[in-house]
């Protein structure tokens, strides 16, 4: 994937040395959990795509230590940094010129918050084993960046692309709450409970079909190759719910997806891609 380093975007909250960490655990509303407890509910929130870190404690609830600041890590990181900053600008700036044409909607853009280990969000506290998340009641997207090396390392899904995907992703949740989609699935999952996890297959979906809508105007415009586009399905693939379940359990359980298989998180991110159409990412459509 070619592109040009330059500095940090300013839709970029850099929290890293504000994130919560030290002393051996961390205190969520009176209860302090060990590392055995952190990686058990980490464990439990990949698997289900919920943050379970949310039943301890309020939003609002502070946590009880702050890391040391890590500017020698800082600086190793500022590569990856300048990267997420380029992406982030990019996709948002192809929404900008792609809503007002196609909704006759203006784009209004997300933040993106770096941080290391724990950090309070608007939903409840980011935590790295949870992975990126758009949070729609702050309109911020949180990002350990310590979660490439898993997508890589873990997941087996390494390039640029392949982490480029991920943040396209969750500016497609953005997308979605700016076109009123968000809320009304909520509003239908809080009203139909039997259909939750159906509904939460579909915006996810729809969210990767996004992602690929950016990622038709990189190719329209040369910055990504054949090579780039297979990362990018490689890691789309890679956090399918039946790869997931696998990898956790040895089974899958399809009525237990809320995010969807990996043959439909690539197939709808191809649909964008061939695309660029937000037209393209009806996943809601009876028969999707």
């Amino acid at each position: 994937m070619e592109w040009t380093p330059g500095g940090t975007s300013g839709d970029i909250e850099d929290r890293r040395d504000e994130s919560v960490g030290g002393g051996g655990g961390f205190g969520f509303g009176g209860i302090h959990l060990g590392c055995g407890g952190i990686i058990l509910l980490g464990i439990l929130s990949l698997f289900f795509h919920r943050n379970f870190f949310t039943l301890l404690s309020s939003q609002n609830t502070a946590p009880t230590a702050t890391s040391r600041p890590d500017y020698a890590r800082d600086q190793r990181e500022q590569p990856e940094v300048e990267f997420v900053s380029f992406v982030l600008d990019d996709v948002q700036q192809n929404w900008s010129r792609i809503l007002p044409q196609a909704r006759n909607i203006p784009y209004r853009h997300a933040h993106l918050v770096l941080f290391r280990d724990a950090y309070p969000s608007g939903c409840g506290m980011a935590q790295e084993a949870i992975g990126p998340f758009y949070c729609p009641e702050d309109e911020k997207v949180y990002l350990d960046l310590g979660f490439f090396d898993e997508l890589r390392e873990r997941f087996g899904a390494p390039g640029e692309f392949a982490q480029a995907y991920v943040i396209a992703h969750e500016l497609g949740h953005h997308v979605q709450k700016i076109l009123g989609i968000e809320p009304k699935v909520q509003r239908l999952r809080e009203s139909r409970p039997d259909e939750a996890n159906a509904l939460s297959v579909r915006l996810e979906l729809q969210a990767d079909c996004f992602a690929g809508v950016w990622g038709y105007s990189t190719a329209q415009r040369r910055i990504v190759d054949q090579s780039d586009v297979e990362e990018a399905l490689n890691a789309a693939a890679a956090v399918g719910d039946d790869r997931l379940q696998k990898m956790a359990r040895g089974r899958v359980s399809p009525e237990t997806f809320t995010h969807g298989s990996s043959a439909d998180r690539v197939r709808w991110f191809k649909r964008g891609f061939q695309s660029g159409e937000i037209s393209a990412c009806n996943t809601f459509r009876s028969g999707s």
